[in-house]
């Protein structure tokens, strides 16, 4: 399409950018589209794939690198037949199979957004391609098979909530990019495969269909207050790849998270009988894991009781973890109970072992959860024997694998992938603590 005159922000309604503002945070635009350090929507991202790196693209409104000669016809094309201004097809890393469904009202706010953010002069480095995915009419064959277009219909039955979830989450949310596996040409598997889990940024993307390992099956609203907030009292915090879609989410209204939980909860469906009769064992059990295995101290601080000498993870439990996690201090400042968590219970230790290495930072300025890493304390053997422990202790599911190789390559790494979480003042203080100065 021809390169057009950039428009002046001034040109652009204020309460039209301000839409396109929490459409762009549902859709993560800013998180792809910078790379660490740079400046906002710059591009430059590396995204690791299966067939090589791909670097996001400047979509910024500067003229020479990013988008300021970009029509709104050419973006909305790109947003719907993934190509760009100048007619090459752009790679699948950006959800174009997702975009289709926005509507033409969603795309015209978006570009006003995109359009009034600040022109950033920068080029991002070259795709890593091997020959002949750097061809790009190779991917003309890739859309013929997997882009289906077309503007997202609501579902005849469902309320107005449930539609709009609908349309944020398979829409500009692109949740499936991540929650669901993919073939071996990169395309979501479709059919039952939906949501049943996938890998985002070396990190497992839980299920979130009726597979999900949720010990405690989710419902609307503790779905609606982890989407908006990063935590969640019986379910734990936000990390990895996740913390970032949280706090986006945070910034827009609460209707809108809410709207998304109730789609995402219909598609969990209702839990077996046997699931909740488990959930309400694990809700109804006392703040210890076992009857008389810890006694608390110091009000949020516990003594680990005795256990087998021969059992290393046992005793590195009691020794770097049972402080936290068995404290009884309430998210999302206390650890988790981990007969809660779905990363002890889910199909990979990969959460585990990344959590385990680097922690969770604490967010600079703000309150929020934190975790110290021990990356530098426990060796690789040592982490393993932990996992195993935990696995066995706090969850109903079969050990897993040997997780050496995740552990080595987690650790090569390092803290790559791993967000600070700004709970901002949904976080309630502790009252235990006196304010630091």
């Amino acid at each position: 399409m021809p390169p057009v005159q950039r428009p002046a922000a001034s040109s652009f309604d204020p309460a039209l950018v301000k839409q396109g503002s929490d459409l762009a945070a549902v859709g993560n635009c800013v998180v792809c589209h910078t790379a660490p350090g740079g400046k906002p929507f710059a591009g430059g991202l590396a995204m690791p794939t299966p067939f090589g790196t791909i670097y996001s693209t400047n979509i910024s409104p500067d003229e020479a690198t990013g988008m300021g000669r970009w029509s709104e016809a050419a973006f909305t094309r790109s947003m719907r037949e993934g190509v760009d201004r100048e007619g090459r097809h752009l790679y699948p890393a950006f959800p174009y199979d997702h975009f289709t469904l926005v509507s033409d009202a969603d795309n015209r706010a978006l570009y006003a957004y995109l359009m009034t953010r600040e022109a950033v002069p920068y080029e991002p480095p070259p795709n890593a391609l091997p020959f002949p995915l750097n061809m790009r009419m190779t991917l003309a064959g890739w859309k013929l098979l997997f882009l289906r277009e077309g503007r997202f219909q609501p579902v005849p039955g469902q309320d107005e909530a449930w539609n709009r979830g609908a349309y944020l989450a398979d829409g500009l949310g692109h949740c499936g990019a991540c929650h669901t596996p993919r073939n071996i040409l990169g395309a979501e598997r479709k059919g039952d495969a939906h949501w049943s889990g996938g890998e985002a940024d070396g990190w497992s993307a839980y299920a979130i269909n009726a597979q999900s390992p949720a010990p405690i099956p989710w419902d609307v609203d503790s779905l609606t207050r982890y989407l908006h907030t990063g935590w969640e009292q019986r379910h734990g915090v936000a990390r990895g790849p996740m913390a970032p879609v949280n706090a986006n989410l945070g910034t827009i209204p609460q209707s809108e998270s809410r709207a998304i939980a109730t789609y995402v909860a219909s598609v969990m469906g209702e839990p077996s009988s046997e699931r909740r009769q488990r959930a309400e064992r694990l809700l109804a059990a006392d703040a210890a894991h076992s009857p008389g295995a810890l006694a608390s101290s110091a009000g949020s601080q516990t003594v680990p009781s005795p256990h087998d000498p021969a059992d290393r993870g046992a005793a590195i439990y009691a020794a770097a973890c049972s402080t936290c996690h068995d404290a009884g201090r309430p998210l999302p400042y206390g650890g988790l109970r981990l007969d809660h968590s779905t990363a002890i219970s889910g199909p990979t230790p990969l959460n585990p072992i990344h959590v385990i290495l680097h922690g969770l930072p604490a967010p600079e300025g703000a309150r929020g959860p934190m975790m110290p890493g021990y990356a530098g304390v426990l060796d690789d053997a040592q982490i393993a024997d932990l996992l195993a422990y935990m696995r066995r202790s706090f969850s109903d599911q079969p050990p897993w694998d040997d997780p050496a190789a995740m552990i080595a390559e987690a650790r090569k790494d390092g803290v790559k992938g791993v967000w600070a979480l700004d709970t901002g003042s949904d976080a309630p203080a502790n009252p235990s603590k006196r304010d630091m100065p």
